[in-house]
């Protein structure tokens, strides 16, 4: 279940705990708030909530920030759901929620508009405007209305803590191994299925092409990928991601060409998870060489998705 941060939640949610933080990675960190929290609401018979923001915040304060998103909330509803959350809280961050100082945060919207019992957060967690409110202010002003707080520190991996930004560079290096063990999955992009310029098809390698919209983009080049169709189907493939530098104009796309797969996807929302970087993109002179390339990629891919 979704929910507005601009609403009352529904009676049978109200008392819940809340794990609170952005979470746009849900990380093994991130993780680790939810099931603390989780644990926590089961252990006293209330409702588990797993609240995040969007637009991220950093959206609002640098809005020509180059695009950094690891999930879409569509997939953070399922990780959410997954993990055994009752519903998802979503804040929506602009001007009105950047201006809410930490005293009414706490009071009008976790107490009296959500009916939170328990919050659940990364001991770094800041909120209110100008970022007055930490763990501590949490715990100050939640007692008195009887809001509990608790914190969960970061989680480490190798003994360097598990961040977002610590994937993000990973997936710019074109490392998703490294991703896919801090994420605990492969990374996805998810999204509706678009015309292109129909070129993978003229060259015997039809693409389901996919716009990456707000997304992070992962280092440019060609992967070994799975699609997830949206009646759960799980199809191998290899992709492009990048601008097609042999092809005029450039376009930036991910285009993934799904191995013995023939069917029509136009219109449909496909996840495709990125598990192995094969190489960067190339310019080629001739369209058969391209092909040539194309077909030893694809054999690569096979081998290394099993």
């Amino acid at each position: 279940m979704r929910l507005s941060g601009k609403n009352n939640i529904p009676e049978s949610l109200r008392g819940a705990i809340i794990a609170l933080g952005n979470f746009d990675g849900f990380h093994k960190g991130h993780q680790a708030v939810a099931q603390e929290a989780i644990d926590w609401a089961k252990s006293e018979g209330r409702p588990a909530i797993i609240a995040t923001f969007d637009p991220h915040p950093v959206r609002h304060f640098r809005p020509d920030a180059p695009p950094f998103r690891l999930t879409n909330l569509d997939q953070r509803e399922r990780l959410f759901t997954a993990a055994g959350a009752d519903a998802m809280l979503v804040f929506e961050f602009g001007a009105e929620l950047a201006g809410t100082t930490a005293e009414d945060f706490v009071q009008k919207l976790l107490v009296e508009r959500y009916g939170a019992a328990g919050i659940v957060t990364g001991d770094d967690f800041t909120f209110g405007k100008d970022r007055t409110g930490n763990v501590a202010v949490m715990k100050k002003l939640g007692a008195p209305l009887g809001l509990s707080t608790k914190t969960v520190g970061p989680v480490s991996d190798g003994g360097e803590i598990i961040s977002s930004s610590r994937i993000r560079d990973a997936l710019i290096a074109g490392d998703c191994e490294t991703a896919t063990e801090l994420l605990t999955r492969p990374f996805a992009i998810e999204g509706p299925v678009i015309h292109g310029d129909k070129n993978g098809r003229k060259l015997g390698f039809p693409t389901a092409n996919i716009d990456v919209g707000q997304y992070l983009r992962p280092k440019y080049g060609i992967y070994a990928v799975k699609g997830r169709m949206p009646d759960g189907r799980v199809v191998n493939g290899a992709a492009n991601l990048g601008i097609r530098p042999t092809f005029d104009p450039p376009k930036e796309l991910l285009e993934p060409n799904f191995f013995d797969f023939s069917e029509d996807l136009y219109g449909q929302i496909i996840e495709v998870e990125l598990h192995h970087f094969l190489r960067g993109e190339e310019k080629y002179d001739d369209l058969d060489a391209l092909m040539e390339q194309i077909k030893k990629d694809c054999d690569k891919a096979r081998e290394l998705l099993g």
